[in-house]
């Protein structure tokens, strides 16, 4: 059995209820306990203590995000949960140092984590439709959510060691959130995870 750490990073603040990434998570859940995999899950919105949760990154050998994306951005509590964890983790299972040395220090950045063999998957929501990311001429000039927005979030999970599993990204979230679109985002995410956790059986999850 392998243990899933679960992050719901589905804010609520202003118009948002963060009732969205919930679902999302109850859905993670729901396919990962049926497939025997230990659970724990933090929301973000809770009152934490950092060093508990510097634990659950070091008990998982897979960390799962779910958030919706503000402004181009992680929620801003999502964002202090990861500044509070991460410090609380320095010298303690998350990360040692930027990776350098001061005899050369132009080289290495970034390979200073204490997370190798672990990996994280991540899943986002949005208002933006997916042809926003894959036409010509549209805002994001055909750059993929992972390629353009996300990359620093990546960049940031590679510092601390861990490999990338997967990505799941819902589009569309505001102005055509019908429950028709809803009930098949569920049965196409729900199989993505089946696919990338369980029939793939990659070597981590042997």
């Amino acid at each position: 059995m392998k243990n899933i750490f679960i992050i719901n990073g589905g804010q609520t603040f202003a118009h948002s209820g963060g009732s969205f990434n919930k679902t999302i998570t109850n859905w993670t859940k729901e396919v990962l306990e049926n497939e025997n995999f230990e659970i724990r899950i933090t929301n973000v919105n809770d009152d934490f203590d950092e060093t508990q949760e510097a634990e659950n990154f070091k008990w998982a050998d897979i960390v799962v995000y779910h958030f919706p994306v503000w402004w181009f951005q992680v929620p801003n509590r999502l964002k202090f949960y990861i500044d509070e964890v991460f410090t609380a983790g320095h010298n303690n299972g998350i990360y040692k140092s930027d990776g350098r040395s001061r005899v050369n220090p132009a080289i290495n950045y970034g390979t200073g984590g204490l997370m190798h063999g672990k990996h994280y998957f991540v899943t986002t929501s949005w208002n933006a439709p997916e042809t926003a990311f894959t036409l010509e001429g549209e805002f994001f000039n055909q750059h993929s959510v992972d390629e353009g927005v996300l990359f620093g979030f990546h960049r940031m999970n590679a510092f601390t060691g861990m490999s990338h599993l997967g990505s799941f990204h819902f589009h569309d979230m505001e102005k055509s959130a019908t429950q028709e679109r809803i009930d098949n985002y569920e049965i196409e995410y729900k199989n993505y995870l089946k696919t990338v956790f369980v029939e793939k059986k990659i070597s981590v999850l042997n």
